[in-house]
């Protein structure tokens, strides 16, 4: 039984796109991504499919290529991907990067860029913001952006910047003026659009970080890298807020995600419970096993209503930095504890590869840290919209 089979889903709206997604996933089963785990290798083959069939084009318009959807949709489909047993951090960059350009790249850099991407031409799938002596405290970010002789030369390092392996473009944050130079400690920073092709092994460095789950992740280094200046996203000094947009679309995605791995939890721990005979009675006729599957399926259905409004603020362009990071948290934390539930029922076939729950369990953890740590979003919360005294 799949998540949306229970009562409280049977009328959504997007079953003709669920279904097609679902399609595309059965060529690509949970085998297929423990596979890829165990080598730590890139899905190419299901990027690829995704990619020939439309999906990661999903928030282009038409008049470019893509399918013209909004992010609901998109959430839809990286849902779908995640119940369905995958993980689509190996391609959600793509969707969320989409929102930075589309809303403030010019029509120049969409004309040459958008139809390619749309047709799978090219990639964008890698944003560089964090710096290892910043973190979340981006205002800090000592990576610079400086004009001479017609270019902007950069100059800096990036920390946890995702799939630049296996993407043609990225986005990039840096100071264009220093921190002691502006009234705002937001202001001063500027994005670009940077063609990691000709950059990759000349004036930047990529060194790859291993981690507990296959996503391939890096650290950059800027030595004199020289951009067009064409390549300035928007105005100079205005990318912290240019930014936020692609931030806002990343928690609402990701919460979809989460919500998605939750679902398969559920599904799975169901079973499960259903088909497990001890002491000559299945397991989930026991309140002990019952009770905590029920509650996670609670917070996921709960998550599930915030990640839609969140998304349906985005989509009509009205401010929804609150409602996404509350839909990223409730849904973080919902599927964690759908992951708890599934992988202490199973017992010791929890952690065998065979059963994927294992890896499913540790991919679901990464959303407690990242792409913001649930802490830091309560403190957003407590500040920004309870209005509290700012903690630190």
């Amino acid at each position: 039984m799949r998540g949306d089979d229970f009562v409280l889903n049977a009328s959504d709206e997007f079953q003709e796109l669920r279904s097609s997604v679902r399609e595309l996933c059965k060529d690509f089963p949970a085998e297929y991504f423990r596979r890829m785990d165990e080598r730590r290798s890139y899905p190419e083959e299901f990027v690829e499919a995704l990619t020939k069939a439309g999906w990661l084009a999903a928030l282009i318009p038409e008049e470019y290529g893509g399918s013209g959807l909004g992010l609901t949709e998109a959430s839809v489909i990286l849902e779908e991907i995640n119940h369905s047993g995958g993980n689509s951090g190996a391609c959600h960059g793509q969707m969320y990067n989409m929102a930075t350009l589309l809303r403030h790249g010019s029509e120049q850099q969409k004309r040459a860029y958008l139809p390619k991407i749309a047709n799978g031409e090219l990639r964008l799938q890698s944003m560089a913001i964090t710096e290892p002596t910043a973190g979340t405290d981006t205002a800090k970010i000592t990576t610079t952006a400086a004009i001479k002789n017609g270019h902007y030369v950069i100059n800096g390092q990036k920390v946890w910047t995702s799939r630049v392996q296996h993407s043609d473009l990225m986005i990039l944050l840096a100071r264009t003026s220093p921190l002691s130079e502006v009234e705002r400690k937001t202001e001063g920073m500027s994005l670009f659009l940077v063609d990691l092709r000709q950059a990759i092994g000349k004036r930047l460095q990529v060194k790859p970080i291993a981690n507990m789950v296959n996503h391939e992740t890096n650290e950059l280094f800027f030595d004199h890298l020289e951009l067009p200046l064409e390549s300035l996203i928007g105005e100079e000094g205005k990318g912290f807020k240019y930014t936020l947009d692609g931030l806002n679309a990343e928690r609402a995605l990701i919460a979809a995600e989460c919500i998605g791995d939750g679902f398969w939890f559920i599904d799975k721990v169901t079973k499960y419970a259903k088909e497990r005979i001890v002491f000559g009675r299945p397991i989930g006729q026991n309140q002990g096993v019952q009770f905590p599957i029920a509650k996670a399926f609670i917070k996921i259905e709960a998550a599930n209503l915030m990640r839609y409004k969140a998304c349906a603020l985005f989509d009509a362009h009205k401010r929804c930095g609150a409602e996404a990071n509350m839909a990223l948290l409730l849904a973080a934390e919902a599927s964690w504890e759908a992951a708890n539930a599934c992988l202490q029922f199973h017992g010791g076939f929890g952690f065998a590869a065979e059963y994927d729950v294992e890896r499913k369990f540790r991919e679901t953890r990464l959303y407690q840290v990242a792409p913001i740590s649930t802490n830091l979003i309560l403190s957003y919360v407590a500040e920004h919209v309870l209005g509290l005294p700012r903690s630190f």
